[in-house]
């Protein structure tokens, strides 16, 4: 209960005093300072961010320099996600098509966004997350 009210307090914007809790962090990091590859591997091997596939391994997505983006904690799990509805649409017969493009801010390496979009070449509809980076 104390969590949700120093959430609820902190999103008033009203600090409190005496808060043992740590502060809840509202804005989303900035990596426009990652502007190389060397620069996204090596916070990478200080586990600040983690290596992604942007075509999933299950749809042929293969481990290659165009198919990989770095991104930070959390993304991973949200991708992994998407990625778990779009097999099930697959097996049963609502996607036959994927299409997936990141997009970025200024010189940053890290994607802003990843847009992801499904549908089936002979039926209407489709599927079309977009995952929110930075």
């Amino acid at each position: 209960m104390k969590r949700l009210f120093t959430a609820a307090i902190a999103a008033l914007g009203i600090h409190a005093a005496q808060a043992s809790e740590p502060p809840i962090q509202t804005e989303k990091p900035d990596h426009s300072n990652v502007t190389s590859n060397e620069a996204a591997l090596k916070l990478a091997s200080e586990g600040k961010l983690f290596k992604i596939l942007l075509f999933p391994e299950e749809f042929g997505g293969k481990d290659v320099p165009a198919n990989v983006v770095y991104v930070p904690a959390g993304i991973p799990e949200i991708k992994e996600q998407i990625t778990g509805t779009l097999i099930r649409f697959f097996n049963e017969g609502l996607i036959d098509k994927l299409n997936v493009e990141p997009e970025y801010k200024g010189n940053s390496f890290v994607p802003s966004k990843i847009h992801l979009k499904a549908g089936h070449s002979e039926k209407d509809g489709g599927f079309e997350p977009t995952i929110d980076i930075w």
